[in-house]
């Protein structure tokens, strides 16, 4: 009777040991994966739906397909805000993000309220990519599918009402 008491004992001891180790254990044996893109980006809105600072256009064979206004990104507090807490954007604006080297690039929709269409464009202004219908606060990468230097951001839909497909030039 002793002899089962003592392995009883020594059982439950040896339970609460390993369940401790593995409590202790358990923040370093789950995997963390970060984000594609961590930014610090003050939540503010940006009061103006769009400030015109350039232009873009697309082209096709060296005819012009259509202009927009845009705003351009061309330093990192810019890139990383992009169109992140707008409300809307008008259907003939968007924004230029203008890179200082062409690389692999992803982008994503955190805390971007609207749909949005983004084009990867190569050092040459070739369009090689183009994200269609972007899901709103999506914190997925979005990625290039080729080295980029430009991206242009525009409202979800415009690049079908307006034809435009990879292939295609910008100009700015």
């Amino acid at each position: 009777m002793r002899n089962r008491q003592s392995i009883f004992a020594y059982t439950l001891l040896a339970v609460f040991l390993l369940g401790g180790v593995a409590y202790m254990l358990a923040p370093y044996l789950t995997e963390k994966t970060p984000p594609a893109r961590q930014v610090d980006v003050p939540e503010t809105a940006s009061p103006e739906p769009i400030t015109k600072e350039g232009e873009v256009v697309f082209l096709r064979d060296g005819k012009k397909i259509v202009k927009i206004d845009v705003e351009i990104a061309e330093n990192d507090a810019e890139r990383n805000k992009g169109l992140m807490y707008r409300p809307y954007i008008p259907d003939s604006t968007g924004m230029l993000f203008i890179f200082p080297e062409a690389r692999e690039l992803g982008f994503w929709m955190k805390n971007t309220q609207i749909p949005l269409d983004i084009m990867y464009v190569d050092a040459g202004k070739k369009i090689i990519s183009i994200q269609k219908h972007t899901k709103p606060f999506s914190e997925e990468s979005l990625p290039s599918n080729g080295t980029a230097q430009y991206v242009v951001e525009v409202n979800a839909g415009f690049s079908d009402r307006n034809d435009i497909k990879p292939g295609d030039v910008i100009s700015f």
